[in-house]
């Protein structure tokens, strides 16, 4: 319960501030070059469900254009991303502003992934626990698939790691996470394989 309540904030906040300092000159080049292929817009911004389900904005490096169809409906994403928004993606480079989220407290660095307001009310009441916790940029169910497992595959994950947070699983979660973005697997799928919408079943 300390480390939950103290030291893991504690820890968030170090890590949070090394890794800003360190990608800094990697953070500066992305946001010029998506500025100029963005026409001047660098971030994207969600209001997603935190810790108790209050609500916060989640920043994200913008990798998608804003393309409609006919009716003004927004493309499929896989449509909408570009070709450098691809790479920042497979790299995770688009994951770094919300060290941003973690340093002004709305996430962890590491917990169940921050999903969309409207799947809140499809949740069974065990599901609705992930939110006991707040939301982390990498967590147990992106090292263990992330949108190659399913939707309730997904959720068990997430609930592991509330019942079961501790000092150790986040030092595994936080290797397993850097492993595997340098394999290039897991952490980020490609543009072609995203989750289905969350129906309350699958």
């Amino acid at each position: 319960m300390f480390y939950r309540r103290f030291i893991k904030r504690i820890l968030d906040i170090f890590s949070a501030l090394v890794l800003l300092t360190v990608t800094l000159p990697l953070t500066f080049v992305v946001a010029l070059l998506l500025a100029l292929q963005n026409k001047g817009s660098i971030f994207f911004y969600q209001r997603r469900p935190g810790y108790g389900e209050a609500p916060f904005y989640i920043i994200k490096f913008k990798t998608m254009t804003d393309a409609k169809d006919e009716e003004g409906n927004l493309l499929p994403d896989n449509e909408r991303i570009t070709a450098f928004g691809g790479l920042v993606r497979k790299l995770s480079i688009d994951e770094l502003p919300q060290l941003i989220n973690v340093l002004k407290g709305d996430m962890s660095m590491i917990g169940p992934r921050p999903l969309l307001f409207r799947y809140v009310p499809l949740y069974s009441e065990e599901q609705r626990r992930r939110h006991d916790v707040k939301p982390g940029i990498t967590g147990w169910a992106q090292v263990n698939g992330r949108n190659a497992i399913s939707w309730t595959k997904k959720f068990e994950l997430d609930l592991y790691y509330v019942e079961h947070l501790s000092p150790t699983l986040d030092f595994k979660i936080f290797w397993l996470t850097i492993l595997k973005i340098f394999k290039r697997e897991g952490v980020n799928q490609s543009e072609s394989r995203t989750m289905p919408p969350f129906d309350g079943k699958n």
